[in-house]
């Protein structure tokens, strides 16, 4: 299926940030969902000094069909990333900061006190950056989940990915509609006060009612923020686009999902979840 004009993605024209961003993570080693995922807004944010941490090393212990991410047996948590992160952070004078990980079912709480430690590292070495902790599904285990939270981030996001019905074939078998719901109300529960946030991809061979339905679940689950972009298949080895959802389509259901009353709702084909991050923080902050 060819890609319609309004996916092309457009270079921004800041080269001497992109290469500054490229050389910082290349020196700490450090890893971003930007390259590994194969998202299409690297250009574009690493143009403007932005990226998104991937922590707990590139290979995930699940293998969901949308994914590109590489995944099998992963090696143990560097103990030294925290640290790493917290250099990167200061040295790309970052003020904003998403991560996000892997998932690490290999682990006992899953990565949760690594994750903890990485928030707590940049919040302590760059006290004004606010953090946005994008999480795994930790096996819905309140204690790490209370780890990730009390370490202090600012928003905590956890993607519902796609509709009820095609969960069981886009994600992996451990993930859950439900456990994805209990995972968000959870966070809630834990700070009423956080900011959270979700994330849903079009273009998989979900239904209208099927979307709408899971903005009340996410809705029901007190999630924040909404975030929606076109399901793009990194590589021929994930599942085939169902069909590209035009530009028109994302406006109205960005319209639908604010009616319901998401306080924030960012949506495009292009958009993925860390996408604008910073701007919806502040637009919150702000009270807008």
């Amino acid at each position: 299926m060819a890609k319609p004009a309004w996916l092309r993605v457009e270079i921004g024209p800041n080269q001497a940030r992109f290469a500054q961003v490229r050389k910082v993570l290349e020196e700490q080693g450090l890893s971003t969902v930007c390259e590994s995922a194969r998202c299409p807004n690297l250009p574009t944010c690493w143009g403007k000094g932005t990226a998104t941490f991937m922590i707990l090393g590139e290979i995930c212990t699940r293998a969901c069909r949308f994914c590109a991410v590489t995944h099998g047996n992963p090696l143990p948590p560097d103990p030294k990333e925290p640290g790493k992160l917290a250099q990167a952070v200061r040295e790309l004078s970052l003020r904003y900061v998403v991560l996000t990980s892997v998932d690490r079912d290999d682990l006992p709480d899953g990565g949760a006190s690594h994750f903890a430690a990485c928030v707590r590292a940049i919040k302590g070495a760059v006290p004004e950056a606010r953090v946005e902790a994008l999480i795994p599904d930790f096996s819905g285990d309140l204690a790490a989940l209370r780890a990730v939270v009390e370490a202090g981030p600012d928003v905590v996001g956890h993607n519902l990915e796609t509709v009820r019905r095609l969960t069981t074939l886009v994600r992996d078998r451990r993930a859950g509609y439900d456990l994805s719901l209990r995972v968000l109300r959870t966070i809630k529960e834990l700070s009423p006060g956080i900011l959270t946030k979700s994330s849903l991809l079009l273009g998989l061979g979900e239904e209208e009612g099927e979307v709408e339905e899971a903005f009340w679940d996410l809705r029901r689950a007190g999630v924040d923020i909404l975030v929606l972009g076109q399901y793009l298949r990194p590589t021929p080895r994930q599942m085939p686009v169902a069909r590209y959802v035009p530009p028109a389509e994302f406006a109205a259901w960005e319209r639908r999902a604010r009616d319901m009353g998401f306080r924030a709702v960012v949506a495009g084909p292009l958009v993925r979840t860390s996408f604008r991050a910073a701007e919806v923080f502040e637009e919150l902050a702000c009270g807008f």
